[in-house]
């Protein structure tokens, strides 16, 4: 696997390829494959583990602190605050439980999972003292269209990626998002780069995988991965799931192979709601 990255606002480099949670942590039956999947990426340069309060109720963060046990400073370690827990007080309350939950002292990136009704300035307010504690070494935003960037950027600088859904079958940020934080250095954290599976019966995908002596899935997520500034999280849950991530990023499409897909998957010819799973 060749190690690529994208670079944050902070200056810091992230791999653009890195090990998603959504769903880790819901079975006690499958925590050992989940761990050892998850031991697997690291040892393959996955090492940005991508992780929430949410997922599980908080389970998923244990998978992740067994993984991680002994390796805990090879990962760029994500997590993410829910709406309702994001007031000033309570954005710390809740970093305090994940960082229980992740056996950690510290968060390398912290987000905030979407806007809910609490201001700005209380969840920023949260995440400064955070900083300041040393309980967390950056934060970021979730699932944020232009509008709300715009705003949160108004009141600080400092937000390192914006999460989204992003994926051949969800191309609206194309439009005007990824273009506005591309001009402001701002990278994109992809979710669900393969549509949690549903993109892998797409015909063209299976095409386009034939040419390469690939997979669907390593399409999808190389397609992804083309786009400078763009991070891809895919969950992995199993040894043989991460190994296939892994080799996507070694795939390159070609002009042809790009052009099937703008056919099977049109870009955007306007503005659109931004997606959420």
């Amino acid at each position: 696997m060749t190690t690529t990255h994208v670079r944050l606002p902070s200056g810091e480099s992230i791999p653009s390829l890195g090990l998603g949670t959504w769903h880790l942590g819901e079975s006690r039956a499958a925590r050992a494959d989940e761990v050892t999947a998850l031991r697997l990426g690291l040892d393959l340069g996955m090492t940005l583990v991508d992780t929430a309060e949410m997922y599980a109720d908080g389970g998923a963060e244990e998978v992740v602190s067994e993984a991680v046990e002994g390796r805990r400073d090879e990962v760029f370690l994500v997590s993410k605050v829910l709406p309702r827990n994001a007031s000033a007080a309570g954005t710390v309350r809740a970093c305090e439980a994940s960082l229980r939950r992740l056996g950690t002292d510290r968060i390398d990136l912290y987000l905030l999972h979407w806007r809910g009704r609490v201001p700005f300035e209380q969840t920023l307010d949260g995440f400064a003292a955070l900083v300041e504690a040393g309980k967390i070494r950056h934060w970021g935003v979730s699932n944020f269209d232009v509008a709300d960037m715009s705003e949160l950027t108004a009141l600080s600088g400092f937000c390192q990626t914006d999460q989204i859904l992003y994926n051949l079958s969800r191309r609206g940020p194309e439009h005007d998002l990824l273009p506005w934080l591309a001009e402001r250095s701002i990278p994109v954290m992809a979710y669900s780069p393969v549509e949690q599976g549903r993109l892998l019966r797409s015909p063209v995908l299976a095409e386009v995988a034939r040419r390469h002596d690939a997979s669907p899935a390593q399409v999808a997520l190389a397609w992804v991965l083309r786009r400078p500034g763009v991070t891809a999280i895919p969950k992995s849950s199993s040894p043989e799931h991460v190994r296939e991530n892994a080799a996507a990023v070694d795939l390159d499409l070609t002009v042809q192979d790009l052009s099937d897909l703008d056919t099977a998957f049109p870009p955007p010819d306007g503005p659109e709601p931004l997606d959420v799973l």
